[in-house]
């Protein structure tokens, strides 16, 4: 446990370096009309659009769907970097924003893994609705749990790897990417396990609270 929680340490302080890298583009120059709201929301726009083009509409502009893709996984980068940065997290916006990861995702997994790696692609939906159901717990038990480091590099993890599969398709994913999306998974599991740990650790704190 304490390696984990030093990986964890690790991990959080080479992500509070892009933070700061972005904080000196954000603070001078990110337009105050656009909130980071605004961004998970166009990704989740983007997301909806992935699946409807993908299976609904007979688009197949190969160079279309990379865009999009991209370019909702960019607002992933950026969204919480500005709402740090401008001091503008809300409760809201973090539950945006998990869900809006998972309508990025799972059209784009859905795509490029169910013909071909059908186990894999179930496996990290059933892990995604675990998840967001722990932190629906949480909200339920007024526990509001943000999104841990391993998260995020899941998310990170998980975009390049799609992005990369959507260039070579309809090839069949190259087995490096099917190994990284595997590693995307240990990462969802720790993610899970640290979240309950917080939710575990919050409940033990109120009943002794209740106690007194």
């Amino acid at each position: 446990m304490q390696k984990l929680y030093n990986l964890k340490l690790f991990l959080e302080k080479i992500d509070s370096l892009r933070d700061k890298i972005l904080f000196l583009f954000i603070k001078k120059y990110w337009p105050e009309k656009i909130s980071p709201n605004h961004l998970t929301i166009t990704r989740i726009v983007i997301g909806i659009l992935l699946f409807i083009i993908l299976f609904y509409s007979k688009n197949n502009d190969k160079n279309l769907i990379i865009s999009l893709f991209i370019f909702g996984a960019l607002t992933d980068l950026f969204d919480g970097s500005v709402a740090r940065g401008l001091k503008k997290e809300t409760k809201l916006g973090a539950v945006l924003d998990s869900v809006a990861d998972r309508i990025l995702i799972i059209p784009i997994a859905l795509y490029g893994l169910f013909s071909s790696h059908k186990w894999l692609f179930l496996l990290i939906v059933l892990l995604e609705i675990a998840n967001f159901l722990i932190s629906v717990y949480g909200y339920g038990k007024n526990v509001f749990i943000k999104s841990n480091i391993f998260g995020k590099i899941k998310m990170f993890l998980q975009s390049a790897v799609f992005a990369a599969i959507l260039v070579f398709w309809p090839n069949t994913p190259n087995i490096f990417f099917i190994y990284a999306l595997w590693i995307s998974v240990l990462f969802i599991i720790i993610s899970i396990y640290i979240k309950f740990l917080e939710l575990k650790k919050t409940n033990i704190t109120n009943n002794s609270y209740d106690q007194k």
